[in-house]
């Protein structure tokens, strides 16, 4: 009962998907977890009479039955779509910025939105055009990668995916401008730049596109019950597959042998799980600084170039009145200081100066949410810097009430919707909230940071080369496709396609 094919650390979205993988692919597998629940982010909780969405603001490329995207395929191959019930979202976003003045809700459809960017800023049609000719084809070029687990043919991928490859080494805005797009139909555009956590002169473009063409053509889903509703469907896809799912159960430990591969793993309270392979769905930093007692120089000098990227402070809300009544016209709302990404960037660095906001009234997509005559919200930011590490104790919970009124004062100033004498339950996550729950240095939840060095193109294309320790790789946020919900899906599935393989390399 101790010994299996392999064993998966972290029931998170990357180590989910893995599991699945594994388990197709005819392996003996034990997931471990060392929370009584599975999913990581990826989950829900109740305060009062609202149970509020972890994390999860919308699924990208999951797309309709009969027009699916890659996340679709994902979910189908894994078997897992038909266990989830799926609701729609309205629009793409909301995005309301000070400087310049910008007030703009854009729409879900690639016409639909090429349109509604020619309506806001007359002119922009031809680039917009060409940048969703050239992101769609970002799309396929990296799902050919995703297929040839990184080994690429390099004429094969200078044929097909030329403008790809040529724009590969552009940050967003470089490219943004070589397209000749308005600048007021580029502020638009990269309003989804805070969903990858770095500003746009350090972005890859090709990360950017491809993240910005799978939401929007073809919507975006969100599960009914909440991002719990898929973690508990893929748990109980991996039962039906026969794998075993040991909750409460923390991994401390990857046992190497002489070669300095993997040789087992040790639990808290000792036990030992003898295996030669491990998929861990947690970061390196704590693999290699915690877990394991021997780790190659060049790993340790690899992992400690990384930058971590945002870190996160979420609240959630409970209203006692309905959106509606509330003036809360929209599902999604990106509220920035200025559009420019750099300077928001730096202002994200400071506690005192940061007030950008990704903001979500699920009730918009799903009006039965919550309560009748009530609505629920949930707002989150990110921090540049480890901003919360110089937070005295004893200021703590005034400084956390401090960003929690800022956030609401915000809201109501932009859009004009007055919620703080509506507020019927209040919880706040902050960095120090995510780095105990989920165990991440800095409380970070977008793993590293997308940079020009390290950012998706570099990863994918390197996945053999940054395999250094036999029988160890790693899925989820701080893996190959870097952070998000689908990246954290995709690159389970790669790590336990290429952990299959393997395995039976070995015999």
């Amino acid at each position: 009962m101790d010994r299996y094919d392999a064993v998966v650390i972290g029931a998170g979205n990357g180590g989910l998907a893995a599991t699945i993988r594994l388990l197709q692919g005819g392996a003996k597998v034990l997931l471990v977890e060392k929370h009584n629940l599975p999913g990581g982010f990826a989950t829900s909780f109740r305060r009062g009479r609202f149970e509020f969405e972890a994390s999860l603001h919308e699924l990208n490329d999951f797309g309709p039955e009969g027009n699916g995207g890659d996340v679709r395929r994902l979910f189908d191959e894994l078997g897992v779509t038909d266990k989830v019930e799926w609701v729609p979202i309205p629009d793409a976003y909301r995005l309301i910025s000070k400087d310049p003045s910008i007030d703009v809700v854009m729409p879900f459809g690639i016409d639909n939105f090429i349109n509604a960017m020619e309506k806001a800023v007359p002119g922009s049609r031809p680039s917009m055009e060409k940048f969703f000719l050239l992101a769609d084809q970002t799309r396929k070029a990296q799902a050919y990668t995703n297929s040839r687990n990184g080994v690429v043919e390099s004429s094969y991928m200078v044929k097909n995916f030329g403008n790809y490859v040529r724009t590969g080494s552009y940050s967003v805005n470089e490219v943004l401008e070589s397209l000749k797009m308005p600048q007021r139909a580029r502020d638009i555009l990269n309003a989804y730049w805070c969903y990858l956590g770095a500003h746009c002169d350090d972005l890859s473009f090709t990360h950017y596109a491809s993240m910005v063409i799978r939401y929007i053509s073809r919507g975006a889903m969100m599960p009914k019950m909440r991002s719990h509703e898929i973690s508990l469907a893929m748990c109980e896809r991996i039962y039906e597959l026969g794998g075993d799912i040991w909750f409460n159960t923390e991994a401390v430990k990857i046992v190497t042998g002489k070669d300095g591969g993997v040789e087992g793993v040790v639990l808290k309270g000792g036990r030992e799980i003898k295996t030669r392979h491990v998929i861990a769905n947690c970061s390196p930093h704590v693999v290699y600084g915690k877990m394991m007692d021997k780790v190659p120089e060049d790993v340790v000098r690899a992992t400690n170039a990384r930058k971590f990227a945002g870190r996160g402070f979420c609240m959630f809300l409970g209203l006692n009145k309905t959106a509606d009544e509330l003036g809360i016209a929209n599902h999604n709302y990106f509220l920035y200081d200025t559009c420019d990404s750099v300077k928001q960037y730096e202002m994200m660095k400071s506690i005192d100066t940061n007030a950008a906001q990704a903001t979500v009234c699920l009730n918009r997509a799903y009006p039965e949410c919550s309560p009748p005559g009530t609505s629920m919200m949930y707002f989150t930011t990110l921090y540049m810097s480890d901003a919360w590490g110089d937070v005295k104790p004893q200021d703590y919970a005034k400084t956390k009430e401090k960003v929690a009124s800022m956030m609401i004062d915000r809201f109501e100033q932009y859009t004009g919707s007055k919620i703080r004498d509506s507020v019927e339950e209040i919880s706040v996550a902050t960095p120090m909230t995510y780095a105990r729950y989920c165990g991440h240095p800095e409380g970070g939840i977008y793993g590293y940071e997308s940079q020009y060095w390290d950012g998706l193109n570099p990863r994918l294309q390197m996945m053999a080369q940054d395999h250094k320790t036999r029988g160890l790789r790693f899925a989820g946020g701080y893996s190959m496709r870097l952070s998000g919900y689908s990246s954290a899906y995709f690159s389970g599935d790669i790590t336990g396609r290429q952990t299959v393989g393997d395995i039976k390399r070995e015999g």
